[in-house]
């Protein structure tokens, strides 16, 4: 999966916290939010002098991204066979790691309780 191909998957669905996601999937789009992100941010900056109405722009960018990044993370961890509540662990602090390694793991081949393998 591509770049494109994972943020049209992503986009499509948008609040879908069931099934499975691959790693490239979730890679990718975990890049483009935050290339998209930083984009955002130094364009509503930037503009902010122009108009201060622009200097929302960043915020309603992460608001928008924000319900589709805890489904594919939600995803992608059912794909190692893992419950998505496990995302909870980032509240911890140090659970970001243990969430990175599960994200970055190899999938499990065989079908599990959150359905078949992707790709």
């Amino acid at each position: 999966m591509n770049m494109g191909q994972a943020i049209t998957s992503c986009m499509r669905k948008y609040a879908t916290f069931s099934g499975r996601a691959s790693r490239s999937e979730f890679w990718w789009f975990y890049l483009f939010c935050v290339l998209l992100s930083w984009g955002t941010q130094i364009v509503g900056y930037a503009l902010a002098s122009i108009s201060p109405v622009l200097a929302v722009l960043p915020l309603v960018v992460t608001l928008v991204l924000l319900l589709p990044q805890f489904a594919v993370a939600c995803r992608r961890l059912h794909d190692v066979g893992r419950s998505g509540w496990w995302q909870l662990l980032v509240l911890t602090g140090v659970g970001i790691i243990l969430l990175i390694i599960w994200w970055a793991r190899r999938p499990q081949e065989e079908e599990n309780k959150y359905g078949v393998p992707v790709g």
